[in-house]
């Protein structure tokens, strides 16, 4: 004897072997596997986007320090003296703010904290007796905006200007522990 079996046109389904492959959505396995590989982009994604922004921040400074000395270098060379001391963001006595582009001096730079201008500043450490220099242009932290102190992004900046060595050279730590590039020891 033979066991037929009867399906009926009910509505009811009898579990997920009877719906339509395309009508059942996703498993919670092909669920798991989309977000484990898009885990793994991101593991690979976000270091790399780490790494353009230092050297996009980097390039910036640099470039500031550049014009800035140029700057300084010229206002010396024509006036026969360095500016005076100047606090943190302030554009130094003697130089006109289209000369040294007073917005740009002002502004908040990429590593936080603001432009400053040292003459006959004293520095722990360095090669110049008792950690002096003549002129320099620093980075310190303002009221407005502190310095972040970023071991890489300094050491990208010294590559990019000097010798790769935060302790010797023009571009070096400063007394604070916040950048300094040295125009005159």
């Amino acid at each position: 004897m033979q066991v037929m079996r009867v399906r009926s046109n009910s509505s009811r389904l009898l579990g997920r072997r009877d719906i339509p492959r395309s009508a059942a959505g996703i498993g919670l396995v092909e669920l798991m596997v989309v977000v484990t590989i898009i885990s793994m982009i991101m593991l690979a994604a976000v270091p790399t986007y780490n790494r353009i922004q230092r050297k996009a921040r980097a390039s910036t400074v640099v470039n500031d320090f550049r014009v800035f000395a140029a700057v300084f270098q010229a206002h010396a060379h024509e006036t026969g003296s360095w500016p005076p001391e100047a606090a943190v963001g302030v554009v130094p006595a003697g130089m006109s703010n289209n000369e040294l582009k007073a917005e740009s001096w002002q502004r908040v730079t990429p590593m936080g904290g603001q432009f400053d201008w040292d003459f006959n500043q004293v520095h722990p450490g360095g090669t110049s007796p008792g950690g002096r220099w003549r002129a320099a242009i620093g980075i310190a932290s303002s009221p407005t905006s502190a310095v972040i102190l970023d071991v890489e992004l300094m050491k990208e900046i010294d590559r990019a200007l000097d010798d790769g060595d935060l302790t010797t050279g023009s571009f070096r730590l400063g007394g604070d522990g916040g950048p300094l590039f040295i125009l005159e020891p």
